[in-house]
């Protein structure tokens, strides 16, 4: 199973972790670094993740985000498919990069494409090529599972 992760979801451990909720989505994300690692899950990584990690103005957020590359199984650059798949994602209200994050992740034939950016979970019903979902959501979903 491939998974996405977005670059609200590789920064959350660096966020404050003085509420409750985002000190589980960091566990839970730190959760699947570990399931990638081990080779439960792969990784899918694009150009796009690249472009907004390069744009981290610390140095020492931006090297430890890179790293996940190195681990990913497959990378996407830029096609007109995924700009084609953009335009539909904003049609219905999701911002641009947003937008090419999950085309990218539609495109390397996710399953999941994980975020904690709330105006993305909010839309996450309306697409039927990929589940969207939250660290946590997907951990308790995978644990189910097994």
């Amino acid at each position: 199973m491939r998974v996405y992760l977005d670059n609200c979801c590789f920064n959350r451990p660096f966020d404050d972790q003085s509420l409750l909720s985002i000190r589980l989505e960091t566990e839970a994300k730190l959760g699947i670094q570990e399931k990638i690692k081990s080779g439960h899950l792969s990784l899918g990584w694009s150009y796009i993740l690249d472009f907004e990690n390069n744009a981290n103005p610390f140095l020492e957020k931006r090297v430890e985000i890179q790293r996940w590359k190195e681990v990913a199984d497959l990378f996407v650059d830029e096609t007109a498919e995924i700009l084609l798949k953009m335009n539909e994602l904003t049609a219905i209200g999701l911002k641009p990069l947003d937008a090419l994050h999950i085309a990218c992740a539609v495109s390397l034939k996710c399953q999941y494409f994980l975020t904690v950016d709330k105006g993305v979970l909010k839309k996450a019903r309306e697409f039927e090529e990929i589940e969207i979902t939250n660290p946590v959501n997907f951990i308790i979903k995978w644990e189910a599972e097994q």
